[in-house]
C-alpha cells in the first residue's frame, strides 16, 4: 500500500492527537510530608501499589525535613505552591490549617467509615463536625522486655500491677539487670512513656479524658492521683543517675542488654530490632486488680488531608479513599512496624513484636494522651507542666496530690469548663 504525502500527514497528525489525549489523562499529584525517611517506602511500595489500580493518576512524595517541615508548608499553602495532599500532624496544627481553609473537609468520604471517633479525633474539629484529614498510623504503648532477662531471673510477664512491682523487685534483687532503662533529664518520657502509659488504667481511657475537656473530671480526682502515686513508685527501680539519663541513653541501655524492661513507646521497635541481639517481647500496662478493663494509650500520629487549593480534587480524593482500604492499611504498617493503622481493618502485622503491641487493641479498650487535644492550648501548658509533675513525682520532690492540684489549678486558671 502506498501511503501518500497527504495520508501520512494525517496519520501523523492523529498519532499526535492521541498521544496529547493519553498525556491529558494522566494526572499527577503530590504530597507534602515531614517523614523523609519514609521517601523509599512511598517509591518503592505505597505509590506503586495505588498506581497499579488507578490507571491515569500517578503520585508524587515531595518530603520536607521534619523540623523544617511546619513553616515550608506555611509559605507554600501561602504562595498557592504546596502539594495536593497535605500529611497532617494532629490536633491543633492541622486543626489552624483547616481553619484557615488550607484543608478540605472529607468526613464524607467513603474511606473514611473505616475509623471509628478515636482515630478520628486528632483531625477533627472540637465538636466532631468536620475531619480534615485521613488517618493513617497510631503509636501503642506498653512495655518492651527482654526475655533472656526475664527467663533467667525467673518472672512472667505481668498481668497486674502487684505482679508488676513484685518482678521488678525480683529483678533488682538478682542484680545482674537494672529493673527499668528510663531516665527522667529530658522530662517528655516520664510522662509520655511513665504516665500516660499507665494512666488509662485509672482514669478509663476516655471516659477520663472526655471528662476533662468537658469539665465533668479534675485532675485532683483520684483516679489521677492514684495514677501518680504508683508512677512514684519506679525511681526505685531506674538504677543510679536516672535524673542525668537522657532518652538515647536509656535506649542504650535496653539495647546492650542490660535492663529488663523498657517503658516503651511502639515506634521503637524497628530501631530496636536492628539493635538488640535478644529476643524481645511486650506487655501491655497492667490493671489495678485481675479481671479489671484494660486500657492502653493508642495514640493518633499522622493523617492525610486535601488542599483546598488542588486543581485535582477528584484524583486526589480516589487516593485519600484508597488510603481508607485494607491494601494501605496493611502496606503501611508493614513497611513501618511500630506505626499501626488507624482503620477497623484487621491488619496482620510481619513483625512478631508489632503484632503483639496491635494485638492489645482485640483485648484493651484505646485512648489517646489525655493533654494533647485541647487542653494545651493555654497558659501554662499543660502538656508542658504534665512532663514536669511526672519527672517531680517519680523523683519524690512533689508527691502525688501536690502534683495534681498544681495541674488542676493551672488547667482552670485559662480552662472555662474547670473553673
Amino acid at each position: 500500500m502506498k501511503i501518500n504525502n497527504l495520508t501520512r500527514g494525517l496519520l501523523l497528525s492523529s498519532c499526535l492527537v492521541a498521544g496529547g489525549m493519553a498525556a491529558a489523562e494522566d494526572v499527577t499529584i503530590t504530597i507534602e510530608s515531614w517523614r523523609n525517611d519514609d521517601l523509599s517506602i512511598w517509591q518503592e511500595k505505597i505509590i506503586p501499589a495505588f498506581e497499579a489500580t488507578h490507571a491515569g493518576i500517578k503520585v508524587k512524595f515531595t518530603p520536607t525535613a521534619p523540623g523544617e517541615y511546619n513553616a515550608a508548608l506555611n509559605s507554600k499553602l501561602d504562595a498557592g505552591s504546596a502539594g495536593d495532599m497535605i500529611t497532617c500532624r494532629p490536633f491543633d496544627v492541622s486543626l489552624a490549617l483547616y481553619e484557615k481553609g488550607h484543608l478540605a473537609a472529607i468526613q464524607d468520604l467513603d474511606g473514611m467509615k473505616n475509623f471509628g471517633s478515636v482515630a478520628k479525633s486528632g483531625w477533627s474539629t472540637d465538636d466532631g463536625s468536620a475531619t480534615y484529614c485521613m488517618p493513617m498510623a497510631s503509636v501503642i504503648h506498653g512495655f518492651i522486655y527482654n526475655k533472656e532477662a526475664f527467663k533467667e531471673v525467673g518472672v512472667d510477664e505481668p498481668k497486674t500491677e502487684d505482679e508488676f512491682f513484685a518482678a521488678l523487685d525480683k529483678i533488682k534483687a538478682d542484680g545482674n539487670y537494672l529493673p527499668m532503662a528510663m531516665g527522667t533529664n529530658d522530662q517528655w518520657e516520664a510522662a509520655t512513656m511513665g504516665y500516660y502509659n499507665i494512666g488509662p488504667n485509672y482514669w478509663k481511657g476516655e471516659e477520663g479524658r472526655l471528662g476533662l475537656i468537658n469539665g465533668t473530671t479534675k485532675l485532683t480526682d483520684k483516679p489521677w492521683v492514684d495514677a501518680f502515686a504508683s508512677l512514684a513508685k519506679w525511681g526505685d527501680y531506674l538504677g543510679d543517675g536516672y535524673e542525668a539519663q537522657t532518652y538515647p541513653d536509656s535506649q542504650n541501655l535496653f539495647t546492650l542488654g542490660r535492663a529488663a524492661i523498657y517503658p516503651a513507646g511502639s515506634w521503637e521497635i524497628s530501631g530496636f530490632n536492628a539493635q538488640a541481639d535478644f529476643e524481645m517481647g511486650a506487655f501491655y500496662p497492667p490493671v489495678k486488680n485481675a479481671g479489671d478493663t484494660c486500657y492502653i494509650s493508642d495514640h493518633t500520629d499522622i493523617a492525610m488531608g486535601m488542599n483546598t487549593a488542588t486543581k485535582h480534587p477528584k484524583e486526589v480524593k480516589e487516593f485519600l479513599n484508597w488510603m481508607g482500604s485494607a491494601e494501605f492499611a496493611s502496606l503501611y504498617a508493614n513497611a513501618l512496624p511500630g506505626f499501626f493503622s488507624l482503620s477497623n481493618h484487621d491488619v496482620k502485622m510481619d513483625d512478631p513484636l508489632a503484632q503483639e503491641f496491635v494485638s492489645w487493641r482485640g483485648q484493651c479498650e484505646s485512648t489517646i494522651r489525655p493533654t494533647y487535644q485541647i487542653l494545651s492550648r493555654g497558659e501554662p501548658n499543660l502538656e508542658t507542666d504534665m512532663w514536669n509533675a511526672s519527672v517531680a513525682v517519680i523523683k519524690g520532690a512533689e508527691t502525688p496530690a501536690e502534683a495534681a492540684a498544681r495541674l488542676q489549678k493551672g488547667l482552670a486558671s485559662w480552662y472555662k469548663p474547670q473553673q
